[in-house]
């Protein structure tokens, strides 16, 4: 067996760092907790390469004694807490000890600081070891600069994103500390440009206006709510904006941002039945408690916590929630879903599927009345005379693969139901075409507010006005963003765009494929675009528009473009109709017609039924004439 030793002091704190110091952004979180619990008013962070070759924050806190640095950079030396009491009653962000000694174990850390004298000191520190100590010139308050990050464990660099994803990470904690203290003014600059400001100004609103821009800020709402435990405040946005993540809902306990799957849903809860699926909202919820009831000791990043009475918690934030939007008079648009079984089964009988199963692989007379379209959980036993191999031609007539297969799939392929007019592939492949031929030639018999009633032969057919014609306007935004060059209208006034600093990163990010889609935007400093034209597909209201297509790009996963640009179509077709119209008989005939030009049109972009076809056997059924 291995001699047991003891570790060294160094190589203790560079275990220590791995738990505490996993990438630049935990640096950045760890030194302006600090300034924080230092009851600094002021607080600037700048960095350089995405924070490896140097992070400088400064505060005007407190400072450090200049005695006491050594003990400061020391693991487990602390003055925050004192006893095992104080450890139950955590009033400050940090309290572990450990953040200076991690950082100065894995970079070259310089401290410049001035706890209240004529005199700062300044302190070099190089892998955990102290190099010199002097007096210096210095303002209140304590300046730290790390340098050459990672510098003696380069296998941590490997583990490392992009610059620019290591840039947002910083942006993203700044932003949840800056919405945690409004009352402090926040800068943070990446190589001399200001990613925030905040005005420090205990103005939440105004914060949320630095973080996230004036546009989402003037869209928030206010709310409180207490019991004897707690205290809830904070900002939420309408149920009209939302982002696809729970990422945008910062929940700050005590100043602390945390993350907790329970807050957060009952953060959800509260909007009720005014979110749809896969929505979530934009909110900075406030909690303000006893630290007795709070162990904040459970996380080495202290981002998770235990939380005694949350369920109680989480009834005060949804019940605040409701009572807000309740008072604002924020109306649910779900009433679709109100209805009940019955009605799903009546549609499900009406619906003209085309996915029916081709081929049958069953023996007739195998003993099975049915077959189950969910597979069993567990197959014990098959018996192989019920299957057969697909591959193999057969002359069995109960099977479609026979020894002609391959002549009728040459003769099949060859034909099409469409001329040669139609050459958009990217909007109807060929593998649909035979979807198209599905819909027949309908005559129009007559209409209701929300229905087209038509017929062919015996069967009739109902068409949903609103989804049919988006469902057009879908097919015709498509052609235009499948074009070759996209068609321009100039501005009389040239458009501002104000995003928050992550937003305005990330699409700078994109900026190459929004171009694609003919939205041309220009840097214009301060997390601002500026837009000088806008693509003819885009009919009204296009600041909204175009907001709404960004925002796709900021939440909606870009591996797959065509499906971006299908979902930009779509929400677009579904802005240009935004509800019934009275339509004239011509009109009627118009849309009966260009639908049988659509590869599936019996389904908007968004996958909704926009034909119902009730053969004559089901009418039949319907008045019981079938006896």
């Amino acid at each position: 067996m291995a001699q047991i030793h003891e570790l060294s002091v160094n190589l203790s704190n560079q275990i220590a760092a791995g738990e505490v110091i996993e990438r630049p952004a935990s640096v950045v979180k760890e030194l302006v907790e600090n300034a924080i619990d230092a009851g600094s008013s002021r607080i600037r962070i700048d960095f350089i390469d995405a924070g490896l070759k140097q992070i400088v924050v400064q505060d005007n806190g407190s400072g450090i004694p200049s005695n006491q640095i050594d003990l400061a950079f020391t693991r487990h030396a602390t003055s925050k807490i004192k006893s095992e009491h104080d450890l139950f009653n955590v009033s400050t962000l940090g309290f572990r000890g450990e953040a200076l000694a991690s950082i100065a174990a894995v970079s070259h850390v310089e401290i410049l600081t001035n706890s209240s004298g004529a005199i700062g000191t300044r302190a070099e520190f190089s892998a955990g070891v102290k190099k010199m100590q002097e007096d210096a010139a210095a303002r209140q308050g304590t300046q730290i600069t790390v340098k050459d990050l990672f510098y003696n464990t380069p296998a941590r660099l490997k583990y490392l994103r992009s610059p620019r994803t290591e840039i947002m990470k910083t942006v993203d904690i700044v932003n949840r500390l800056a919405l945690g203290y409004p009352e402090i003014a926040f800068t943070l600059m990446n190589e001399g440009r200001i990613l925030l400001r905040t005005a420090g100004n205990n103005n939440l609103r105004q914060t949320v206006s630095s973080v996230y821009g004036r546009n989402i800020a003037e869209r928030m709402l206010p709310f409180k709510g207490s019991d004897n435990d707690f205290e809830v405040s904070g900002l939420i946005s309408k149920p009209e904006l939302t982002r696809s993540t729970r990422n945008f809902i910062s929940i700050l306990l005590n100043g602390r941002y945390i993350r907790n799957f329970k807050l957060a849903s009952a953060v959800m809860a509260g909007y009720g039945n005014n979110l749809t699926d896969k929505h979530y909202p934009i909110a900075v919820i406030k909690i303000k408690t006893d630290p007795l009831l709070v162990d904040v000791n459970v996380h080495p990043t202290k981002r998770e916590v235990r939380l005694s009475k949350e369920t109680e918690l989480s009834r005060l934030i949804t019940s605040a929630i409701s009572s807000v939007l309740l008072k604002n008079d924020v109306k649910s648009d779900a009433l679709s879903n109100l209805h009940s079984s019955k009605e799903d089964t009546l549609v499900d009988q009406l619906k003209f599927n085309l996915n029916k199963n081709v081929v049958q692989t069953k023996r007739p007379n195998a003993g099975v009345d049915e077959i189950n379209e969910q597979p069993p959980a567990e197959i014990k036993h098959i018996q192989h005379s019920q299957y057969v191999n697909l591959d193999i031609p057969r002359d069995d007539e109960h099977y479609l693969i026979t020894a002609t297969w391959d002549d009728n799939v040459v003769k099949q392929c060859s034909l099409t139901p469409f001329t040669s007019k139609n050459t958009n592939n990217e909007i109807i492949s060929s593998g649909d075409e035979v979807l198209a031929a599905s819909l027949p030639e309908l005559s129009f018999v007559g209409q209701t507010p929300m229905f087209i009633i038509a017929a062919n032969n015996d069967d009739l057919y109902l068409i949903d006005q609103v989804a049919a014609r988006r469902l057009l306007s879908f097919q015709k935004i498509m052609r235009e963003l499948s074009s070759s060059k996209i068609n321009q209208q100039g501005l009389l006034s040239p458009l501002i765009l104000e995003f928050g600093n992550l937003d305005f990163l990330q699409i700078k990010e994109k900026i190459a494929d929004i171009k694609k889609i003919g939205i041309f935007l220009e840097d214009f400093g301060q997390d601002t675009f500026i837009l000088r034209s806008y693509p003819t597909w885009l009919k009204q209201n296009i600041e909204h528009s175009i907001r709404k297509i960004l925002d796709l790009f900021l939440n909606v996963d870009q591996s797959n473009s065509q499906n971006l640009i299908k979902r930009i179509a779509a929400d677009q077709a579904q802005r240009e109709v935004s509800g019934r119209k009275k339509l004239t008989a011509a009109d009627c005939r118009a849309i009966l017609t260009d639908l049988r030009q659509i590869a599936d049109p019996y389904h908007d972009a968004k996958g909704n039924l926009v034909i119902v076809r009730i053969r004559q056997s089901d009418l039949r059924k319907m008045f019981k004439r079938n006896k």
